[in-house]
């Protein structure tokens, strides 16, 4: 896909996240996302800090946190995310033909990061989120890139993921079926429920059912 098609295609993504966000209760800002120990403000914080956040800012904020990515963006979208609803929406809206990119990730990391985080508020909230086919799919590919699967330490061998509503599969081997936005999140090693996936025995929710690697 030409760069200029792949912009096109996350803005529109966020442009649909964006009538999702708009249509949220108020309440609905303080629920539980997928993220562990993140509400959906946490979450919509995060998404907008590339945006809103110059890289000597972000070079400052990694200092604070000793040099962890993990630490800084945790403490940043804390705080980021007490900000009013109506800031943390507008942060969302008038960014959304930014044209920032993942060190390394390039746009398809941009759309990634934006889908898979779009998720983790929507799929806890029963909420619609309705990611474009060929957005998902190109998300998809990503997540099974050997450097995304080695990030998430995950060992797919043996496995055939298929999605059952959108056609897409990677793998070979036992079939583990399910909708396109659960492989994902499986992927990226969220919290699911199990009965999402049509060839799951689990129960509940359970960290991703996807095989690890003996070091995980």
């Amino acid at each position: 896909m030409a760069t200029s098609d792949l912009m096109a295609t996350v803005v529109a993504e966020r442009q649909a996240f964006g009538d999702v966000l708009r249509e949220l209760a108020d309440g609905d800002w303080d629920s539980a996302s997928l993220c562990e120990g993140w509400r959906v403000r946490e979450v919509v914080a995060h998404m907008t800090m590339p945006f809103r956040y110059s890289a000597p800012r972000l070079l400052g904020e990694m200092v604070r946190s000793r040099g962890s990515f993990a630490r800084m963006a945790d403490r940043v979208a804390r705080r980021d995310a007490q900000a009013p609803i109506d800031a943390l929406l507008d942060d969302w809206l008038k960014n959304q033909n930014h044209p920032w990119k993942p060190p390394g990730g390039g746009l398809k990391g941009a759309l990634t990061h934006d889908i898979v985080h779009g998720l983790d508020i929507t799929i806890p909230l029963g909420v619609d989120h309705p990611v474009g086919v060929g957005a998902m799919r190109l998300v998809l590919d990503h997540a099974t890139t050997p450097l995304s699967l080695k990030h998430f330490n995950l060992d797919l061998t043996g496995i055939r993921l298929e999605a059952d509503d959108v056609d897409w599969a990677f793998g070979d081997g036992q079939p583990f079926r399910g909708p396109a936005r659960y492989l994902l999140m499986a992927l990226m090693d969220r919290r699911l429920p199990a009965e999402s996936f049509s060839d799951s025995a689990t129960r509940g929710f359970t960290s991703s059912p996807l095989r690890r690697t003996a070091s995980s």
